[in-house]
């Protein structure tokens, strides 16, 4: 049975290393550059804490540090979850 719990961003890392251009000529490197992200979440189950990552597209914003998102887990397994944005 799936369920549903809040969780905390604590960590949003930028994807340096792709890099997505936007305009066909650019000026200089990052011009027109957007970035993917990659946010680590803590979540905690009947008192134990679970980290989970998520990759987030370069087109989407991602949240900020100790915002809170939802994330529904499996109740047998709460290691198993999936963040929503």
């Amino acid at each position: 049975m799936m369920k549903e719990t809040q969780a905390i961003v604590i960590k949003v890392t930028k994807q340096w290393w792709l890099k997505i251009n936007t305009k066909p000529i650019r000026m200089h490197s990052f011009d027109g550059a957007i970035f993917p992200h990659v946010i680590k979440v803590l979540y905690q189950v009947d008192g134990k804490t679970y980290y989970k990552s998520k990759w987030v597209g370069a087109s989407k914003v991602p949240p900020s540090v100790n915002s809170k998102v939802s994330v529904i887990y499996d109740e047998n397994k709460p290691k198993k979850a999936k963040i929503i944005l």
